[in-house]
């Protein structure tokens, strides 16, 4: 049985474009500094708060302030996120040629061995033929 049609008109919903997207947030130094000392002048109880005002977690702000204390205003200033990569980009190519110098090495090897394994097939063939003419 049908589904009855529904008098209303149009309610497909269409999601805003600029909505879907999120992206990262970034803080300059200054933002970063001005949050720092809010911090420190903050009274008990009030931390909670400024942290939901700026929609900030106690976690960054503990990184900031770590971040402060070991390299100053530098240690703010951050220029891309995550860790560092731990090899260059020149030493990540050296080990992919390398592995794919072993990979063709291997196979190298595969083919010499079907080549030997050849020639004594050969040889058997031939020490059979001339066997039998005598």
């Amino acid at each position: 049985m049908p589904k009855p049609i529904s008098k209303r008109r149009n309610t497909q919903f269409t999601p805003d474009p600029t909505l879907e997207k999120r992206t990262r947030r970034r803080f300059s130094v200054e933002y970063k500094l001005r949050i720092i000392a809010e911090a420190d002048t903050c009274k008990y109880g009030e931390l909670g708060a400024l942290l939901r005002r700026e929609k900030l977690y106690s976690s960054q702000l503990t990184d900031w302030r770590r971040e402060f204390a070991e390299n100053g205003v530098s240690g703010l200033s951050k220029s891309a996120p995550g860790p560092i990569a731990s090899r260059t980009q020149d030493q990540r190519r050296i080990d992919q040629l390398e592995k794919e110098n072993s990979r063709l090495n291997r196979k190298l090897e595969v083919a010499n061995d079907c080549l030997e394994l050849q020639k004594k097939a050969l040889s058997m063939l031939d020490r059979m033929n001339s066997g039998s003419d005598v």
